[in-house]
């Protein structure tokens, strides 16, 4: 008999409606399996075709926010204009350092807003050495510490700009969000399988791998003084740091390849494009964060980048008593798909 205690909890899901997600990174210790982390990932060249695929890229999921550059795609469409440092942290998951948190207050300052008109959650800054040094500091949880200030900053920006009410910005039903949801479909050719809420409050849409892998592509190709999508992609290539921060390996990739692009999202999301259309989409599928980077890097290299200046996210040393003791690394998922690509493969 179930506990009245429990009888709260909703039902399982079937195993059936779960996604066939397969092993992508793998933790060892002294040579033993100690962690694995499935997950699912996809690689789209530039003309939308599949590069390469493991577990199951056209499961809906919810990007978080990886979404957050086309997020800012929608708002340059409608107007907005900032200076590269400002549109790099619209499109950002920072860390909360002075210069998120000021970046995201003269954001509201040039449009004649205060923090009062944010509409996020508040937060403590979300790098470990900015927290410390905040909650230091005297600082406690607000709306420009939070990781999404400068999304909110820029979208209560945007409505001033178009004569749109700043108050109830996040409603779905808003133009604001009307216009983004009309952008996500154009960047990623799909209409979402569901809308949620993220974190901070914005809609979120449950889309595909490859609807996001074909997004990232097509921003990380955009040229032109008229491209929305170029302008999103060259300010957030200048200023990585206000993509993510100092320490972030978002930050790290997009400063050691060359013309690459770069977002994260919670619960194990990683985007990629490249220069030439090509881009990788990742979901891990316990949400692990440590798991992202190692699959990321693996796939780059199956895509011919070079990723030797990449050694120090591709995989993370595990310790025992201070000393290495093992590896968290990239699962070999691409060979067995090269063997089960293999004409004599049974």
């Amino acid at each position: 008999m179930i506990s009245p205690a429990l009888a709260h909890i909703p039902t399982p899901l079937a195993p059936g409606r779960l996604p066939a997600h397969v092993p992508l990174a793998v933790q060892t210790r002294d040579g033993l399996v100690e962690s694995v982390h499935h997950g699912s990932v996809i690689a789209t060249a530039a003309d939308g075709r599949t590069l390469l695929t493991a577990g199951q890229p056209l499961a809906p999921f919810y990007p978080r926010s990886a979404l957050k550059p086309l997020q800012a795609v929608a708002m340059v469409r409608a107007g907005l204009d900032l200076p590269d440092e400002l549109l790099a942290l619209a499109a950002a998951s920072h860390s909360g350092a002075a210069a998120h948190r000021y970046g995201a207050l003269r954001i509201l300052e040039l449009h004649g807003l205060t923090p009062d008109d944010l509409e996020n959650n508040t937060d403590l800054p979300y790098g470990v050495r900015e927290r410390e040094e905040w909650l230091s500091g005297g600082g406690q949880a607000t709306q420009l510490a939070q990781n999404c200030s400068g999304k909110h900053a820029a979208m209560a920006a945007t409505c001033v700009i178009n004569g749109w009410p700043v108050l109830g910005y996040l409603d779905p039903a808003h133009p604001l969000q009307r216009l983004v949801a009309r952008t996500v479909a154009d960047l990623t050719g799909e209409e979402p399988e569901r809308t949620s809420t993220d974190g901070c409050g914005t809609p979120l849409f449950a889309l595909t791998l490859r609807g996001m892998a074909r997004a990232f592509g097509r921003l990380a190709s955009a040229t032109g003084p008229a491209s929305a999508e170029a302008a999103v992609a060259s300010a957030m290539r200048r200023h990585p740091e206000m993509v993510a921060g100092e320490g972030r390996d978002v930050t790290a990739l997009i400063r050691l390849v060359p013309g690459l692009l770069a977002k994260d999202g919670f619960e194990g999301v990683q985007l990629v494009g490249l220069p030439d259309g090509r881009a990788i989409a990742v979901k891990i599928s316990d949400g692990g964060d440590r798991a992202r980077m190692p699959v990321t890097v693996r796939v780059l290299a199956a895509l011919d980048v070079d990723t030797s200046p990449l050694a120090r996210i591709a995989a993370a040393p595990v310790l025992g008593g201070g000393r290495p003791a093992g590896l968290l690394q990239a699962a070999d998922f691409l060979a067995s798909l090269e063997t089960s690509n293999a004409p004599n493969a049974r």
